[in-house]
């Protein structure tokens, strides 16, 4: 990172429909309410395009530029093409500066402390009995024992609380 600082990391993973993304956005909901700046990397299997054929943004990717920013007074967009993705660090090193904590969907291999979110309706088992040391909570509705601390999925101060405690003072 240009400063130096380490920006604390956390992971939400688990299976398609898991609702990782409804929790994700409670928890930046309850640290935004704290006054932290909150960077969410999301990561996707599918093609993103957000350029609007016929805008300028458009035109310029269009006419070979491999980077096109936006810039307004209020807000900043970046319109990239990469030679085959970044690796969750050097998404973090590149572009972020100015977080508090980064909160990341997906990325289920990045080796970065993660919570799961899961639903036993996945018909799968749940990722953390994997055996990969980094889950390190549970987001589920089902009733499940657990080797892990385990929180429902809709409790999302308890799970910030959590997060503030294990990632952001350093505990774990």
């Amino acid at each position: 990172m240009p400063s130096g600082k380490t920006i604390p990391i956390i992971a939400f993973a688990g299976r398609a429909n898991s609702g990782k993304t409804t929790l994700i956005e409670k928890v930046v909901s309850a640290f935004a309410k704290q006054g932290l700046r909150v960077t969410v990397i999301k990561h996707t299997h599918h093609p993103i395009d957000v350029d609007v054929p016929g805008k300028d943004t458009h035109r310029h990717t269009r006419a070979g530029a491999k980077s096109v920013i936006l810039a307004s007074p209020a807000r900043l967009a970046m319109v990239k093409d990469t030679p085959g993705g970044f690796s969750l660090d050097d998404i973090i090193t590149r572009y972020v500066d100015d977080a508090d904590l980064v909160i990341v969907e997906g990325f289920k291999s990045a080796p970065v402390p993660k919570i799961e979110v899961y639903t036993r309706s996945s018909g799968e088992a749940p990722l953390y009995v994997s055996g990969d040391s980094l889950y390190i909570a549970l987001a589920t509705d089902d009733d499940l024992d657990a080797a892990i601390p385990k929180f429902k999925r809709d409790d999302a101060e308890a799970i910030a609380g959590f997060i503030s405690m294990r990632i952001l003072k350093g505990n774990g």
